[in-house]
């Protein structure tokens, strides 16, 4: 692993004051992008913990590789790209089978009332590939073409995604109604 001087490019001939600049940039960007990669990192992986160290390893591989982005949104976009392809291959490692009560995860969702409780339990349920479009679509607000290089598929698998994982819901709902 690299040490601290490496990741940040320290130059001690550089002057405190571009330095400061360096670390108030990563600190801004870290503010700015880290909820939305959470709760992103935490739909994959229905877990606070891997969601956590995801989004840690994202922010690492951005100081490691200083990328130069286009625009504040490049930015964020590839950000979420990259925690959603480390949760991934997180949920593929061998040692990673166990789960998080479902009543973790929604604490840390902001849910107004019981309705958007409920909901949001029938989301977690879904399949992982399903949660991630329907997260990024409805609570992170990205345009299924943005969904579609996030998660490296074609646009119209997403569309697809999306629409499987609204009849899933439906059918969730139709069933809670018929038991009440």
């Amino acid at each position: 692993m690299q040490n601290i001087q490496s990741i940040f490019s320290i130059d001690h001939s550089a002057n405190q004051s571009e330095f400061t600049v360096r670390v108030n940039t990563m600190e801004e960007t870290v503010r700015k992008n880290t909820d939305k990669m959470f709760r992103t990192a935490l739909a994959v992986t229905r877990s606070k913990a891997d969601a956590e160290v995801a989004v840690q390893d994202a922010f690492v591989r951005l100081f490691e590789k200083k990328p130069v982005f286009e625009s504040d949104e490049h930015e964020t976009s590839w950000l979420i790209r990259v925690t959603v392809n480390i949760c991934k291959n997180r949920l593929r490692s061998a040692w990673r089978r166990k789960t998080v009560p479902m009543s973790e995860l929604l604490e840390t969702y902001p849910a107004p009332d019981s309705e958007s409780h409920n909901l949001m339990e029938m989301v977690l349920a879904l399949p992982a590939k399903y949660r991630t479009v329907i997260h990024l679509y409805y609570y992170e607000g990205y345009a299924t073409k943005e969904i579609a290089e996030i998660t490296k598929q074609k646009d119209s698998t997403v569309r697809e995604q999306l629409t499987r994982a609204r009849r899933m819901l439906k059918n969730y709902i139709e069933e809670e109604e018929e038991l009440l």
